[in-house]
Protein backbone atom coordinates (compact mmCIF):
# COMPACT_ATOMS: atom_id res chain seq x y z
CA UNK A 1 0.00 0.00 0.00
CA UNK A 2 1.50 3.51 -0.57
CA UNK A 3 0.85 6.57 1.55
CA UNK A 4 1.56 10.09 1.73
CA UNK A 5 2.93 10.93 5.03
CA UNK A 6 1.33 14.33 6.62
CA UNK A 7 3.88 14.46 9.66
CA UNK A 8 7.53 13.14 10.05
CA UNK A 9 7.49 10.14 11.22
CA UNK A 10 11.04 8.31 12.74
CA UNK A 11 12.11 5.68 11.03
CA UNK A 12 9.45 5.67 8.64
CA UNK A 13 9.59 9.07 6.78
CA UNK A 14 9.27 12.84 6.05
CA UNK A 15 6.19 15.17 5.35
CA UNK A 16 4.99 15.09 2.40
CA UNK A 17 7.34 11.70 1.21
CA UNK A 18 5.83 8.70 -0.75
CA UNK A 19 6.32 5.50 0.78
CA UNK A 20 5.11 2.15 0.48
CA UNK A 21 3.57 -0.15 3.68
CA UNK A 22 2.31 -2.99 4.56
CA UNK A 23 -1.30 -2.70 4.26
CA UNK A 24 -2.72 -3.06 8.27
CA UNK A 25 0.04 -0.73 9.62
CA UNK A 26 -1.31 1.87 6.68
CA UNK A 27 -5.25 1.28 7.26
CA UNK A 28 -5.26 0.53 11.13
CA UNK A 29 -2.47 2.60 12.06
CA UNK A 30 -0.92 5.61 9.85
CA UNK A 31 -4.62 6.69 8.27
CA UNK A 32 -6.65 6.50 11.21
CA UNK A 33 -4.42 8.64 13.20
CA UNK A 34 -4.21 10.96 10.60
CA UNK A 35 -0.53 10.73 9.80
CA UNK A 36 -0.66 9.58 6.19
CA UNK A 37 -3.34 9.91 3.36
CA UNK A 38 -3.58 6.97 0.97
CA UNK A 39 -1.37 7.87 -2.53
CA UNK A 40 -4.24 7.88 -4.93
CA UNK A 41 -3.74 9.48 -8.28
CA UNK A 42 -5.00 12.95 -7.24
CA UNK A 43 -3.46 12.99 -3.65
CA UNK A 44 -0.07 12.59 -5.66
CA UNK A 45 -0.88 15.34 -7.91
CA UNK A 46 -1.80 17.38 -4.67
CA UNK A 47 1.23 16.49 -2.90
CA UNK A 48 3.69 17.06 -5.60
CA UNK A 49 2.46 20.52 -6.64
CA UNK A 50 2.69 21.22 -2.33
CA UNK A 51 6.49 19.93 -3.03
CA UNK A 52 6.83 22.24 -5.65
CA UNK A 53 5.34 25.77 -3.71
CA UNK A 54 7.49 24.57 -0.62
CA UNK A 55 10.94 24.38 -2.84
CA UNK A 56 9.95 28.06 -4.55
CA UNK A 57 9.15 29.39 -0.56
CA UNK A 58 12.37 27.66 0.90
CA UNK A 59 14.72 29.20 -2.11
CA UNK A 60 13.24 32.47 -1.65
CA UNK A 61 13.23 32.49 1.82
CA UNK A 62 17.30 31.40 1.53
CA UNK A 63 18.34 33.61 -1.03
CA UNK A 64 16.85 36.47 1.90
CA UNK A 65 19.12 34.91 4.21
CA UNK A 66 21.90 34.53 1.88
CA UNK A 67 22.09 38.46 1.59
CA UNK A 68 21.21 38.72 5.70
CA UNK A 69 24.39 36.70 6.04
CA UNK A 70 26.54 38.75 3.76
CA UNK A 71 25.08 42.35 5.60
CA UNK A 72 25.80 41.08 9.18
CA UNK A 73 28.82 39.59 8.47
CA UNK A 74 30.06 43.02 8.19
CA UNK A 75 28.21 44.53 11.00
CA UNK A 76 30.00 45.18 14.26
CA UNK A 77 27.98 45.22 17.20
CA UNK A 78 28.50 46.94 20.37
CA UNK A 79 27.14 44.77 23.47
CA UNK A 80 27.37 46.90 27.15
CA UNK A 81 27.98 45.00 30.42
CA UNK A 82 28.86 46.08 33.96
CA UNK A 83 32.75 45.30 34.36
CA UNK A 84 34.73 45.92 37.15
CA UNK A 85 38.39 47.82 37.12
CA UNK A 86 40.38 44.63 35.80
CA UNK A 87 38.04 44.74 32.60
CA UNK A 88 36.50 41.34 34.12
CA UNK A 89 32.85 41.49 33.65
CA UNK A 90 30.26 40.99 36.02
CA UNK A 91 28.09 37.77 35.21
CA UNK A 92 28.47 36.85 31.50
CA UNK A 93 27.19 38.08 28.08
CA UNK A 94 24.48 35.78 26.48
CA UNK A 95 22.82 35.40 23.58
CA UNK A 96 19.82 37.27 24.65
CA UNK A 97 22.01 40.99 24.85
CA UNK A 98 23.55 39.94 21.81
CA UNK A 99 20.05 39.39 19.78
CA UNK A 100 19.09 42.73 21.42
CA UNK A 101 21.67 44.88 20.81
CA UNK A 102 21.48 43.16 16.68
CA UNK A 103 17.61 44.46 17.06
CA UNK A 104 18.52 47.55 17.59
CA UNK A 105 21.03 47.53 14.80
CA UNK A 106 18.17 46.55 12.79
CA UNK A 107 18.32 42.89 12.53
CA UNK A 108 15.66 40.71 14.02
CA UNK A 109 17.16 37.63 14.58
CA UNK A 110 16.03 34.78 17.57
CA UNK A 111 18.03 34.37 20.44
CA UNK A 112 17.78 30.95 19.94
CA UNK A 113 19.54 31.11 16.71
CA UNK A 114 22.80 32.83 17.74
CA UNK A 115 25.73 30.80 19.42
CA UNK A 116 28.58 31.83 21.61
CA UNK A 117 31.85 29.97 21.75
CA UNK A 118 32.39 29.85 24.91
CA UNK A 119 31.32 31.70 28.17
CA UNK A 120 32.37 35.66 27.64
CA UNK A 121 33.68 37.40 31.05
CA UNK A 122 35.92 39.93 29.59
CA UNK A 123 35.94 42.93 27.65
CA UNK A 124 37.41 42.73 24.45
CA UNK A 125 35.96 41.69 20.56
CA UNK A 126 34.45 38.33 20.28
CA UNK A 127 32.41 36.41 17.31
CA UNK A 128 29.03 34.56 17.56
CA UNK A 129 27.35 32.52 15.17
CA UNK A 130 23.93 33.35 13.68
CA UNK A 131 21.49 30.17 12.06
CA UNK A 132 19.68 32.45 9.30
CA UNK A 133 17.97 29.50 7.92
CA UNK A 134 18.99 25.61 7.76
CA UNK A 135 22.30 26.10 6.30
CA UNK A 136 23.00 29.73 6.15
CA UNK A 137 24.82 31.30 9.02
CA UNK A 138 26.81 34.06 9.51
CA UNK A 139 29.66 35.34 11.65
CA UNK A 140 28.93 38.28 13.44
CA UNK A 141 31.64 40.29 15.09
CA UNK A 142 30.87 42.33 18.88
CA UNK A 143 32.58 44.29 21.14
CA UNK A 144 31.79 43.97 24.53
CA UNK A 145 31.97 47.41 26.23
CA UNK A 146 31.95 48.42 29.96
CA UNK A 147 28.55 50.28 31.06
Amino acid sequence: MEVILKQDIKGLGYKHDLIKVRNGYGRNFLIPQGKAVLATDSEKRMNSEMIKQKAYKEDKLRKEATENAQKLSDVTIKVGAKAGESGKIFGSVTNIQIAEALEKAGYKVERKNIEIEDSIKALGTYNAKVRLFKEVSATVKFEVIAE
